[in-house]
């Protein structure tokens, strides 16, 4: 991020601010929102009545009990009782429509994001964003801080705004040199606290959302990772590697201590000596029996209502600094979405749909265009001839197959392929959704009718035939991954895959934990589906179930060979 991000509460920020906010109160949803807030400000006016008239009922039965005057006094408290009754709904009702109105904008923000994050596979490309932190807490964090803050800070503006214009005609009746002072001492503090505080503690605030962001990501890891580290006995190394990601948290975190103290030693300096500088100013008058006891407790209150106004930003500032902080995150976040959503340089691989899969003049290379995978790659699978790509371990296969599928873009050449359902992809590694055994073997399209018996049917195609009952039927809800292994989990996903019936079946060494026997039974499956595998793999007895065999040479030239799969044989 750049370091203007740190400067304060400058012009920068707040056009940040607005590009983030402005959307939602333009939206399908504005005159909602337009309602409530404009409710939030009949309500703050309404605040500020009350607190004028609590205050002027405070010096009127103050004068009361100085003049030992009975009845004046207990109609002052009957008049000030009133008004309790009548402000308590005021200030219950404020808070409600506040939150409903910022739990209403946080919904549609995070809508909004949720569909860039995951359009045009942002949430795949940004894994190669190395700046780009934390992803999942700037939608569930950020978004929520957003929303409530912006709204908590506004109604404090406004409210500061109504109070300032209130109060200052009530102390400028009583004392105008006190008015004086307030305006210059206002602006004094406030100039103190930018400058002196607000670079440092914008910019620490920053890095501690980043920073916790960082532990709080090591600690989900470890759980998930839970079991490979086990087998390593690595928890030695892993506590070592959340010491130095907490120490980083620990470093910064007393960073801002030090400077949270300076600031709170002003604001409470000044605070304090607020209590007593409206009396200083006026005691003379007090004293000589010109103002009563009563106005001068009204003018002490009127005073600190318009200096809170004048000074909202020493007051709040700690949490402005954490509030700015946020937006900076969010706003670099939604520049990157936007970012993705444009054809970056060297993204030059069309990909088009066409009845039968065909790849013309295709080169790729890694996103950052270090490496060339294939240079300059010509050919067609028709439906029935299978495709087997081999090569030495790193060449590139699986890139190829991201190329194929539009994951990557970074090369030239063009990519023809069936598009919809007619071309499906099987990682080695497969993707287990939360949810039961029948969201398993139907995800993505959860909502397609398939009886009961067509998902057991295809359970028992690929040698799962136990597994419903093991786990209590399909509508059982079980933790996949830790649940079945690895072949376990690679049968069930070929499964989805068969159910699913596609042209072609792209196979990233989607059989790798399986024995030969059962490798060669969900081939077989393939097969009489009429399904045409695109595999890659290094098991020879997989040349059966293709015509042809795409071998990459791995050269650093992008070289590759196209030779028949009869009689192909394996590099030793």
């Amino acid at each position: 991020m750049d370091s203007s991000a740190h400067a304060g509460f400058n012009l920068r920020l707040w056009q940040r601010f607005a590009t983030i906010a402005a959307p939602y109160w333009r939206s399908e949803e504005r005159w909602r929102a337009r309602g409530l807030l404009a409710a939030l400000a009949l309500l703050l006016l309404g605040q500020t009545f009350f607190n004028v008239m609590f205050n002027q009922e405070t010096g009127e039965f103050t004068s009361a009990l100085a003049a030992h005057d009975a009845p004046r006094f207990w109609t002052s408290i009957g008049r000030f009782a009133l008004l309790l009754c009548l402000a308590v709904p005021i200030w219950g009702l404020y808070y409600f429509v506040r939150d409903t109105l910022g739990w209403h904008w946080r919904r549609w923000l995070t809508e909004q994001f949720l569909q860039r994050y995951l359009g045009r596979l942002a949430f795949f490309r940004l894994n190669a964003v190395t700046a780009l932190d934390n992803p999942d807490q700037r939608i569930s964090e950020d978004i929520n801080s957003f929303t409530q803050q912006s709204l908590y800070f506004l109604m404090v503006g406004l409210g500061s705004l109504i109070d300032l214009v209130a109060f200052a005609g009530v102390l400028w009746s009583i004392s105008r040199p006190l008015v004086l002072f307030l305006i210059g001492y206002a602006l004094l503090v406030t100039v103190i606290t930018t400058t002196v505080f607000g670079r440092q503690l914008i910019g620490l605030n920053v890095r501690q959302l980043r920073r916790e962001a960082d532990f709080r990501f090591g600690l989900v890891r470890l759980r998930e990772q839970a079991e490979p580290i086990a087998f390593h006995q690595g928890e030695t190394h892993e506590m070592g590697r959340l010491r130095q990601v907490f120490g980083a948290v620990v470093e910064n975190t007393r960073q801002i201590l030090r400077w949270q103290l300076g600031l709170n030693l002003f604001q409470y300096g000044h605070s304090f000596l607020t209590l007593a500088l409206p009396s200083i100013i006026i005691a003379d008058q007090v004293l000589s029996g010109e103002m009563e006891v009563g106005r001068a407790v009204q003018a002490a209150g009127a005073f600190s209502a318009v200096l809170s106004a004048m000074a909202v930003i020493v007051e709040h500032f700690e949490s402005l600094s954490r509030f700015s902080a946020g937006v900076n995150r969010l706003h670099e976040f939604s520049a990157t979405l936007d970012s993705q959503q444009q054809r970056r340089e060297g993204e030059d691989i069309d990909c088009e749909p066409a009845p039968a899969l065909a790849l013309q003049q295709l080169t790729v290379r890694t996103p950052g265009g270090e490496h060339l995978i294939v240079q300059r790659l010509s050919l067609q699978v028709a439906a029935g001839d299978g495709l087997m790509i081999v090569g030495p371990s790193g060449v590139g296969k699986s890139s190829l197959l991201r190329a194929i599928a539009g994951l990557w873009r970074q090369g030239s050449g063009r990519v023809l392929r069936p598009g919809g359902d007619e071309l499906r992809f099987l990682p080695q590694h497969p993707y287990l959704p939360l949810g039961d055994l029948r969201s398993q073997l139907l995800y993505p399209e959860l909502e397609r009718d398939i009886s009961e018996a067509e998902l057991l049917e295809m359970l028992r195609r690929v040698q799962l035939p136990d597994l419903a009952e093991r786990v209590g039927g399909l509508d059982a809800v079980c933790d996949w991954a830790k649940l079945l292994s690895t072949g376990e989990q690679q049968r069930l996903a070929f499964a989805r895959m068969l159910i699913a019936r596609p042209r072609y079946a792209v196979l990233d060494e989607a059989t790798s934990a399986l024995d030969a026997v059962n490798e060669a039974v969900l081939y077989r499956q393939l097969e009489g589906l009429s399904i045409t595998p695109i595999s890659v793999s290094h098991h020879p007895g997989l040349r059966a179930y293709h015509r042809w065999v795409l071998e990459l040479q791995g050269d650093g030239a992008g070289g590759w060979r196209l030779l028949p799969a009869a009689g192909y044989e394996f590099p030793s």
